[in-house]
């Protein structure tokens, strides 16, 4: 019965004018989310929208995963959609969109801060104290940036098995930047049990939330978020987006 639903919309619509299609679109994709439900048990289908591509529909699930459907919902297509004539990913800047998150939003508490100049640009950055990447992060793409303020959650990722106890020692130091500094930039890590309160766990749910599952990664005030060791370049390019 969906089917034919579906399929009896797609057609009227065809023979409707333009002002009238967003009510049969509408009540095509709520039939199409429900379809996709059941054939994707366990998977949270946020969000289904129409494309360029005729026939051709854009499905968010969970938080940021982007997949297409043709109409009828028998088909899933992963990858991106290319825009030829502006030579241009739709599926790249719609994932910028739902990467982005409201930085005044962030629980700054559960991070340590180091300000540089006049401090006025900000930046979060998640972080893993034996990351290979966090480390190029520091050395090469925040060297030399100044006026801005830096604040880094410490997330530990299980690939690194010393790293839940770095991350904790750093924490519980006196002066939590420089045991960060001294240990990305100099390779010395500082001494301590880490067995004071920390925001560890804490963080790493709130990674989770914000979809970030890898180091470093970075959100803007922008509230976009980017994953890797980018250029410095880029870095302040970000910095001065609104």
């Amino acid at each position: 019965m969906i089917m034919k639903s579906i399929s009896r919309i797609l057609i009227a619509a065809g023979f409707i004018a333009l002002t009238a299609c967003s009510a049969s679109a509408d009540n095509s994709i709520s039939q199409l989310k429900q379809k996709l439900a059941k054939q994707l048990p366990g998977r949270e289908i946020t969000s289904i929208n129409t494309t360029p591509m005729k026939g051709i529909y854009e499905v968010v699930i969970g938080k940021r995963q982007i997949v297409y459907t043709d109409a009828k919902g028998e088909y899933i297509l992963a990858g991106d959609m290319i825009d030829l004539a502006k030579k241009s990913s739709l599926t790249e800047q719609r994932s910028a969109e739902l990467q982005k998150t409201d930085f005044s939003k962030l629980p700054l508490e559960q991070a340590f801060k180091e300000v540089r100049g006049n401090g006025s640009r900000v930046l979060a950055v998640f972080s893993d104290p034996d990351c290979p990447y966090c480390k190029r992060l520091e050395r090469e793409s925040l060297n030399g940036i100044t006026n801005v303020t830096i604040y880094t959650f410490l997330m530990p990722l299980s690939i690194h098995p010393d790293a839940e106890r770095k991350s904790k020692v750093i924490w519980c130091a006196a002066d939590k930047q420089a045991a960060w500094s001294n240990l990305m930039l100099k390779d010395q890590m500082a001494e301590g049990t880490g067995d004071c309160e920390n925001p560890v766990e804490k963080n790493m749910k709130l990674a989770e939330s914000l979809g970030i599952s890898g180091t470093p990664a970075l959100i803007f005030k922008s509230g976009q978020i980017v994953s890797g060791a980018i250029p410095k370049e880029q870095i302040e390019q970000l910095l001065a987006a609104k």
